[in-house]
């Protein structure tokens, strides 16, 4: 099966396919028979033959997709899970079962799982610790271990992290949990969200104070406006917290009667209760559309039906064949078989349409699809039931919850003979890799981020070339009419919408899904505060379950600039796109001229294996400098956004040297501020220069030459190991 684009075929070959010293994946369509195959098993003998057949059509041509870990987990024999979602168990109010608790995040992310905590019910900063004598340090504290343990995961090797970490909106801890990400430095392996109770947007409809409590306990009150104005000022100049309407979460949950939600996993498509458990899949919707571009396009429903019930059988098979990293974790997986079914691909398909994303007729053949692939998804469930029993918990009540109450009369018909055999079905999560590796299709229900950019590519030899990126409707365009250009306003990206777009598309899916929607509500830099305040207000009047919202900002970053336009490729300005969600570290330097440090943010992409510098901040509450660090950071950071070999950035900003004078620092003289910064870049890209190693020789001395703490002795010889001068005797 070959790939249309080489990015699809350097994904799967660093990601997906299976080697090992017994053999390997020969191309995708190995890939593609091993997971089959594999799936496959947790059927009776006699049909096997008939499921493995199945589920491998269903994943030709990428019509359905499962999640990055079954395609790269499943059938390999590998001590890994082929979950993606974990919530972890409820944290206790004690020294003990907090670091019990850390341990098992450790071990759940040390197998590639994704984790979510609830922190609530940790006792706030200075409260009383009876029996000790001493006052607590608050939830913060103890996240800031989780920080640190998944950074140390990640230095060990594994994949890269991912948490979420969520707190009550009346823990007394709540303005310190909302203003936690202005630190550029702090929770960078955390994603946040504040969850909000329906009580809490009542008081703030009726403009009433809120009492901030925990365990019974009444702290202080604030206005319930001025708190929600602090936590929307946050977002808007950091990116976060997302909120989380905890209420309507488990008054819609399915299984609101066996169990309590309180936090979600790292990208909210799945809130799930303590030591739940869920796998992924994503029909593409893009593959579905015959004659796409013309009048009579369509999406055939009777082939999502269709796929619908393979991709829910297949899903609950990964159940019985993937391994756990907790036995908690397995048994409530097993005890509800919980699955993850969602979508890809939801623009490019409206593109082929000819609907615009967020329009009416977009949010009509949203509801159109979604509900079709809710529909059969219960009754494939209902039918599994009826084959090999219902989930352990079920309980007929279930016919009550408000997400079987809105199915048609056949379908409950269906599900009160047989019942079910998974409790939640549907969730839509970010498809960010495997939407690459399936020819760039658009992501989840998000819309096209750039039709177009260019990436770089690493040979084996080391070396890189550019290829250009396109997305999957602009590229069957060019190869349907070439350079003629598109329709006017069915071409539209995240750079030309407005919030409300995402909103309203959000809704309209959410009504037809059982957990909650992976999506990111983006917005210009320049967009009003007045105008973004009450983004999260407007998703919880449409039913929206939880809201992410993202405006470049000077803590977060910007996303690239680009040319979004179909008719001008981005490729032109050579420069990667900026991910969502980027890694990186931050470094505190002390310049002794200055009062205050300054801060130094370098965050990563992933190119294939290995990670490159993206882009950089600089910040300080000195604000002297800040015009021409700004300057220089957005210069730098274009530097980075291009690719390739960047140590020269390092080595030039090493060589200024400031005229007033530069400053010693750990027994070093450093010219200059921005060289100051240049050696953080140095060390950020792990390159070694052997004068650095003069900081912890106490013996070196100033060089007469060029004044800096570098004069060793040397084989019999003074010799300053910064400029090179010499002096033998």
């Amino acid at each position: 099966m070959p790939f249309d684009t080489p990015l699809a075929e350097e994904i799967w070959d660093k990601k997906y396919r299976f080697r090992s010293a017994s053999g390997e994946d020969g191309n995708l369509a190995g890939t593609f028979d091993r997971v089959a195959c594999a799936v496959a098993k947790a059927e009776k003998p006699a049909k096997r033959k008939v499921w493995t057949s199945r589920f491998r059509d269903a994943l030709t041509n990428f019509q359905f997709i499962p999640a990055g870990r079954i395609l790269a987990g499943a059938g390999t024999g590998r001590n890994v899970t082929l979950f993606n979602c974990f919530v972890m168990g409820t944290i206790p109010d004690d020294l003990p079962g907090i670091f019990e608790h850390l341990r098992e995040a450790a071990i759940t992310m040390q197998q590639g799982g994704g984790v979510g905590m609830d922190f609530s019910t940790i006792r706030p900063s200075g409260a009383p610790v009876l029996g000790v004598g001493a006052h607590a340090s608050g939830p913060l504290s103890f996240m800031d271990t989780w920080d640190a343990m998944c950074r140390t995961i990640m230095s060990a090797g594994q994949r890269r992290g991912a948490m979420m970490g969520c707190l009550r909106i009346d823990h007394p801890d709540i303005e310190t949990f909302i203003d936690a990400k202005r630190d550029g430095e702090r929770f960078r392996n955390f994603n946040l969200s504040v969850l909000v109770t329906d009580a809490f947007m009542q008081a703030l409809e009726s403009g009433d104070d809120w009492t901030l409590k925990h365990a019974g306990t009444s702290y202080r009150t604030v206005a319930a406006r001025d708190l929600w104005d602090r936590l929307m000022q946050a977002t808007y100049d950091a990116a976060e917290p997302g909120v989380i309407f905890v209420d309507r979460v488990n008054a819609e949950n399915n299984l609101a009667d066996i169990e309590t939600i309180s936090a979600s996993n790292p990208c909210g498509e799945q809130m799930l209760p303590p030591y739940g458990a869920c796998l992924l899949g994503s029909i593409n919707l893009a593959r579905l559309v015959s004659a796409p571009f013309e009048q009579e396009a369509a999406l055939d429903v009777d082939q999502l039906e269709h796929l619908t019930e393979t991709a829910v059988r297949f899903l609950d098979n990964v159940i019985d064949i993937s391994r756990f990293p907790l036995a908690a974790q397995e048994s409530e997986a097993k005890s509800k078989r919980r699955i993850g079914l969602g979508i890809t691909g939801l623009a490019d398909a409206l593109i082929f349409c000819g609907a615009t994303y967020g329009s009416p007729e977009a949010l009509a053949k949203t509801d159109i699809w979604l509900g079709a692939i809710k529909r059969a998804a219960y009754r494939a469930s209902a039918r599994l039931a009826e084959e090999k029993g219902t989930y352990p918990l079920y309980d007929c009540a279930i016919l009550d919850r408000p997400n079987l109450l809105s199915l048609d009369d056949e379908t409950r018909s269906l599900i009160a003979a047989h019942g079910l055999r998974n409790g939640c079905l549907t969730s839509i999560a970010p498809t960010g890799t495997t939407s690459l590796l399936a020819d760039n299709v658009s992501s989840g229900v998000e819309p096209v981020f750039a039709f177009s950019y260019m990436r770089k590519v690493k040979q084996a030899d080391g070396s890189t070339r550019d290829e250009a990126v396109t997305d999957y409707a602009l590229a069957l365009w060019k190869s349907l009419h070439g350079e003629v250009s598109p329709p006017e306003g069915i071409f539209v990206s995240v750079q030309t919408l407005a919030p409300a777009d995402h909103v309203r598309m959000q809704a309209a899916a959410q009504r037809h899904v059982d957990s909650s929607i992976s999506k990111t509500v983006n917005c210009p830099a320049g967009i009003d505060f007045d105008a973004f305040k009450d983004i999260y207000l407007d998703g919880y009047r449409r039913g929206c379950k939880g809201l992410t919202t993202y405006r470049p900002n000077a803590i977060t970053g910007s996303v690239l600039s680009m040319i979004d336009s179909v008719a001008s490729p981005l490729g032109e300005q050579g420069l990667l796109p900026r991910a969502a969600r980027l890694t990186g570290a931050t470094y505190k330097l002390k310049w002794p001229p200055i009062a205050h440090a300054v801060y130094v943010t370098i965050n990563d992409s992933e190119e294939g294996q290995s990670t490159q510098p993206f882009e950089i901040f600089v910040n300080s509450k000195n604000m002297e400098h800040y015009a021409w660090t700004l300057a220089l950071t957005r210069m730098i950071s274009a530097v980075f956004r291009r690719g390739g070999d960047v140590s020269f950035v390092a080595e030039e900003l090493q060589a200024v040297f400031d005229p007033q004078g530069g400053a010693f620092m750990d027994g070093r003289y450093v010219p200059s501020l921005p060289a100051a910064i240049g050696r953080i870049v140095a060390e950020h890209l792990g390159h070694t220069d052997p004068a650095t190693d003069v900081a912890h020789d106490t013996s070196a001395s100033c060089c007469p030459k060029c004044g800096q703490k570098a004069l060793v002795r040397k084989e019999g010889c003074d010799t300053c190991l910064e400029c090179g001068h010499s002096k033998c005797g």
